[in-house]
């Protein structure tokens, strides 16, 4: 049986993004990513690479109870977008537009669906960072949204 967190992440592997081609999951994501599979989002819980993305890093599985009250989690997850790879002679402006456009299309799915069918105990709050991100041995134009999610244990 699936625990929390997994149903929660399997539910914003679901969300349908227009424009987005592939949606992956825990149990579908890939180690690379080819040119046919592009743009996709991958589910990633915590970071996708060595260095941080983030300047800041909220707290990360950090429990709180208070007395008797209501005990919660907070968890980070990363649902990274990949566009196209980097090319020599290619600079981001030529994959800006359809970037810009994808983010669009998220922000306006997970705001129709803030709470993850009721996964979450709160509204999720998400930071969006465009950029260029690596994964596997390729590195993309593509977008980080990083989720910070409370739960109820």
């Amino acid at each position: 049986m699936p625990t929390p967190f997994h149903i929660a992440l399997d539910r914003l592997a679901a969300l349908v993004v227009a424009g987005a081609a592939h949606n992956y999951g825990l149990d579908t994501v890939p180690d690379s990513v080819n040119r046919a599979q592009l743009p996709a989002l991958l589910v990633l819980p915590g970071e996708p690479q060595e260095s941080r993305l983030f300047k800041d890093r909220a707290e990360g599985f950090h429990a709180l109870a208070f007395g008797d009250g209501a005990r919660s989690v907070t968890y980070t997850v990363t649902h990274l977008l990949l566009v196209a790879p980097v090319a020599a002679g290619r600079g981001a402006q030529s994959h800006l537009p359809a970037l810009i456009d994808l983010i669009d299309a998220y922000v306006a799915t997970v705001a129709a669906d803030v709470t993850l069918d009721g996964a979450l105990a709160e509204p999720m709050q998400v930071k969006i960072e465009p950029g260029t991100y690596k994964y596997g041995a390729v590195v993309y134009h593509g977008c980080a949204f990083r989720h910070t999610w409370r739960m109820d244990v």
